[in-house]
Formats: structure tokens, C-alpha cells, sequence
């Protein structure tokens, strides 16, 4: 997922570019934006942590891009790709550290095992849209 800040600095494209350069396949994608009451299902498992409020109103505070990725080891690889959560701490030429704003704001989103990517993948696509 692209999130809300670099949809609105105009990075979507960039980052999809680079995305598809690194060998990932584009299997369903959708330009969307989340009420608050969707982000807040979506990262309902971070519920009792001190941030969830504000990651579910920045996550409905604008439009983002929701994808499904394909290719061997997929999560691992997208992982390494979009760097460490915090900017900061993310390698040169990652995703994270070339867009990201903050920690709070790191321009994308990445699945963290390939059971967590179906079921995010599910939320957001039917299976008339992944191909």
C-alpha cells in the first residue's frame, strides 16, 4: 500500500516504478481512500498500542494505493525493498528512505508474513480483481 503522504507529494509513480523494476508482478491495484473506520479494522491488530489513533486517522486522511504483489518470496523481498519503519534507520535505495517523511509517515506499507499478505490482500480485492 502507498499510503496517504506520498499519494499527496505525487511519489506513487516513482515508487510503483521501482516496485516493478526489483521484479514484482502487479496482480490487483486500486486507487482508494479508507474511512476511519476501515483503517481502524485494517490495523486492528495494533489496537492496544499508544499510536492507533493516529495511524487510523492518517491513514483515512487521503487517498492511497492498495496492491497485491506477486514473486518468489515475495514478502521478504518487498520487506528489503521498502526498508525500516523509521527512515532513518532504512538502507540507501529503499523505499522508506528515499519517500518517507517520518516514522509516523513512511510512505508505504508491506505485508509482514505471507499469511498477514492474503488477508490484507482479501480486504481490499475480491478475487475477480486479482489476476
Amino acid at each position: 500500500m502507498i499510503k496517504p503522504e506520498a499519494m499527496a507529494a505525487g511519489h506513487a509513480g516513482k515508487i510503483l516504478d521501482l516496485i516493478l523494476s526489483k521484479g514484482f508482478k502487479l496482480v490487483a491495484l486500486k486507487y482508494t481512500r479508507l474511512s476511519e473506520g476501515e483503517a481502524g479494522q485494517f490495523y486492528e491488530v495494533h489496537k492496544e498500542r499508544p499510536f492507533y489513533g493516529e495511524l487510523v486517522n492518517y491513514m483515512a486522511s487521503g487517498p492511497i494505493l492498495a496492491a497485491i504483489l506477486e514473486k518468489d518470496d515475495a514478502v521478504q523481498d518487498f520487506r528489503a525493498l521498502i526498508g525500516a519503519t523509521d527512515p532513518a534507520e532504512a538502507a540507501e535505495g529503499t523505499i522508506r528512505k528515499r519517500f518517507a517523511e517520518s516514522k509516523a509517515k513512511n510512505a508505504v506499507h508491506g505485508s509482514d508474513s505471507d499469511a498477514n499478505a492474503a488477508i490484507e490482500g482479501a480486504f481490499f480485492f475480491s478475487t475477480r480483481e486479482q489476476y
